[in-house]
């Protein structure tokens, strides 16, 4: 951790402890920090401190931590239901779900909440910074923080700043994910920044490839594989992000563009209102052995 960090910032609150919240607590643990990881449900956060133990654990198995160190970053993790308990950290990282009426709620109740002079920073993957940041008192001091999953192993953030924040919110920011060991990379404020600007098309043309008969989704994911030398598909990718997540992201793009070449393919709706979401239901497309209990 930088100095001037750890003078200004020990404790870090994350809201939502899903796949992207206990992935951001891991490395936030990881790397000295103090967490307070937030969820509504118990459920998700017991969840969630096993698979932050795990975590740790792999990293003492490839010889990346001790075990003394790991026991040490799991007693810098606290989990809480109680959204007041966030009035004690010195930064707020918000992963809740991708929707901006959840987001909004829960960042007008921290507002209430935290210290004035707290940042917060949502993992958004495509909703407006400046549109969230005015359902806060303190829009100077909020911004994008957008991790990648799995949050351990991606090295990318990237860093989106609103209209308002302020160029020393954007430095704390940085410094911040600088410290966590990813390379943080600062972006503008639209629809999808720039990762899923790029990323969600090809994930729904390659949709409309299997819809129209042209290959099944193994050979869509070969052509780029082996073409063009991915090291995932954007089927098997879509998997492993969600479809339901994918689905909201060309949501946000078709209307925040107002362009067609966003509009969601009808195969991707369906599976979305099927269940078929990818790996955490065991189905999208393609089928998963059930997740361990």
């Amino acid at each position: 951790m930088t100095q001037s960090l750890n003078d200004s910032i020990r404790v870090v609150g994350v809201a939502g402890a899903g796949t992207m919240g206990h992935g951001i607590a891991q490395v936030l643990v990881r790397s000295g920090y103090s967490v307070l990881l937030h969820d509504v449900a118990a459920k998700s956060l017991e969840g969630a401190a096993e698979k932050i133990a795990e975590g740790l654990g792999r990293d003492v198995e490839k010889g990346r931590l001790t075990a003394e160190e790991k026991e040490q970053a799991l007693g810098r993790l606290e989990t809480t239901r109680d959204l007041a308990a966030l009035a004690a950290a010195d930064f707020v990282v918000e992963a809740v779900t991708e929707n901006f009426e959840v987001k909004a709620g829960l960042f007008r109740a921290l507002d209430a909440q935290c210290r004035t002079e707290v940042i917060f920073a949502s993992n958004t993957s495509s909703i407006s910074i400046t549109r969230l940041a005015a359902q806060t008192q303190r829009p100077a001091r909020f911004v994008g923080l957008h991790f990648f999953n799995p949050v351990p192993v991606m090295k990318l953030v990237e860093v989106v700043p609103g209209l308002e924040t302020a160029p020393e919110t954007v430095e704390v920011a940085t410094a911040l994910a600088t410290s966590l060991g990813k390379t943080p990379i600062c972006v503008h404020d639209y629809p999808g920044f720039v990762s899923n600007r790029v990323l969600m098309p090809m994930i729904n043309e390659a949709t409309y490839c299997v819809m129209e008969g042209v290959a099944e989704a193994p050979a869509v994911d070969g052509v780029m594989k082996l073409g063009m030398n991915h090291p995932m598909g954007p089927l098997e990718l879509a998997d492993l992000i969600g479809l339901d997540v994918c689905l909201e992201i060309l949501r946000v793009l078709y209307e925040g563009f107002h362009d067609s070449k966003y509009r969601p393919c009808p195969l991707l709706e369906k599976m979305v209102n099927a269940g078929w979401l990818g790996r955490k239901t065991g189905r999208g497309f393609y089928k998963y052995p059930p997740a361990k209990t």
